[in-house]
């Protein structure tokens, strides 16, 4: 019996230590490995200029999706339920503490997908990382420098992981990894403990098992303000860092998972830069509809049609935009996110302004539905070959008889093309012209010029007791274009 327990604990001891030499040599050692040793390092200059860019049009989509009530209603439970605190609520003069502040502002950031994304990741990282560095900064006291290093290495880990999985997944299911990268560089996390906080996040984070699943999904998912549960993402990005500093312990080897995970055999974390080829938006609606909106957009420019008097809209599509709702009779502002036909009617109709912001003037238009009816999706195999790298359309627009057609067109703000500062600005202006004055514009936007001149201070003043009101009764048009 002895000798039998000696063999049984030599064995135990054997199993161990090979557990102990796989999680020694596991992902989310070398990810977190990798945070604590560039969160010490000033970030390449390149990706500190894409870093300024993010985060002024972060605060684009942040200011347009203030009012919206998905968002007022995570305003109000984020300080019922975490208290108050340090951090800013951004633009309503209130503050939390760092989770709830950075709960209530990614809320708002991706509200109306007018957030930033990126291809690899097939998904939107800014609105996780930005409010979660700002957010925490305030708390720990954090310097530019250091803001700039966690954001950048939030967008590195986020895209790295989310570009891994081998089943789709909306963003939610992979920023609370991105925001853990985040918050541990401002907090100076030890390794050890943030492998566990990166496992209890992703074990932790929403499924999206609904949204998130192939088609054909019967039912599709209604439109709600879930959406891609990014925010609910931050929350429990926070809550894991935070429990796993006190003790609480997650599956180290979750990103070995040869089921869920592939990662490059040679990973050369921080090398890529993911920050620098991220994409910017237009539109105030996914990813899928941007490219038929431009195409749109140029047949209407060249060929001066009258939208009114159409007959059929052609749009060959990769496979990916066949996904999402595209419903011609949306019953909310998500479901009109969502929707190839619709955006494309509203914006024959209306113009680009209609979709940067996106208002609730623009739902149960008879006209629009009357519209989008006439438009269909066809899966055009060549431009499906280029997807995710790519996504790509063709529109054919038939008036009177005659037939218009657009070249194979890409969405504008793409990496490869990307929008100048000056755009950035006047995407801006256009996307906040309904809450903010011009004179509460032009002092968000120098608070920006200044952060990207090396001034911190001025941007979290603003931040914290610039106060948005709602204007849209009285807000005249503009463009971005």
């Amino acid at each position: 019996m002895v000798a039998s327990g000696k063999r049984s604990q030599a064995a135990t001891q054997l199993v161990t230590g090979a557990t102990d030499s796989i999680r020694a040599n596991g992902m989310a050692t070398h990810i977190a490995g990798y945070v604590v040793a560039a969160r010490g390092q000033r970030a390449s200059e390149p990706a500190r200029q894409a870093a300024f860019r993010c985060i002024l049009d972060l605060l684009s989509a942040a200011v347009a999706g203030l009012h919206e009530p998905g968002v007022v209603a995570v305003r109000g439970m984020a300080l019922e339920t975490f208290g108050v605190g340090r951090s800013s609520i951004w633009f309503s003069g209130l503050s939390g503490s760092a989770i709830g502040a950075a709960w209530a502002n990614s809320a708002a950031a991706s509200a109306l997908d007018l957030d930033d994304g990126h291809r690899l990741a097939r998904g939107h990282p800014g609105a996780a990382v930005i409010p979660t560095a700002f957010a925490v900064a305030e708390e720990t006291g954090a310097t530019l420098e250091e803001i700039v290093s966690a954001i950048v290495i939030g967008y590195e880990v986020g895209v790295t992981i989310g570009a891994a999985r081998l089943t789709y997944g909306n963003t939610g299911t992979w920023s609370a990894y991105a925001v853990v990268a985040t918050a541990a560089a401002l907090r100076q996390t030890s390794r050890d403990v943030l492998e566990h906080a990166l496992a209890i996040a992703g074990e932790s984070a929403p499924n999206q098992s609904f949204a998130s699943a192939p088609a054909p999904r019967t039912p599709d998912p209604e439109g709600s303000d879930v959406k891609e549960g990014i925010p609910w993402s931050v929350v429990t990005g926070l809550m894991a860092l935070g429990i796993a500093q006190a003790g609480h312990t997650g599956p180290r080897n979750i990103l070995d998972s040869a089921r869920h995970y592939r990662f490059p055999d040679k990973l050369r974390l921080g090398e890529a830069a993911h920050i620098r080829n991220v994409y910017f938006k237009l539109h105030a609606c996914c990813r899928h509809v941007h490219a038929p909106l431009d195409a749109l957009l140029a047949l209407v420019q060249q060929h001066g049609i009258d939208m009114r008097c159409v007959d059929s809209i052609e749009v060959a599509i990769h496979g990916g935009a066949l996904r999402i709702l595209n419903t011609s009779h949306p019953a909310n502002l998500v479901e009109v996110q969502y929707s190839i036909p619709y955006c494309l009617a509203l914006v024959g109709i209306v113009g680009p302004s209609a979709l940067l912001p996106l208002t609730r003037e623009q739902l149960f238009r008879d006209d629009v539905s009357a519209l989008a009816e006439k438009v269909t999706l066809r899966l055009d195999s060549e431009l499906d070959a280029c997807f995710p790298a790519q996504t790509l359309a063709r529109v054919t627009v038939t008036s009177a008889g005659q037939h218009f057609t657009s070249d194979v067109t890409a969405p504008g703000g793409e990496a490869t093309n990307p929008l100048t500062w000056a755009q950035l600005e006047a995407k801006f202006r256009a996307a906040t012209r309904l809450i903010a004055t011009g004179g509460q514009q032009s002092q968000v936007l120098d608070a920006v010029d200044a952060l990207a001149s090396g001034d911190l201070s001025t941007l979290m003043a603003c931040l914290g007791t610039l106060v948005l009101d709602d204007r849209s009764s009285n807000a005249p048009a503009v463009s971005a274009r």
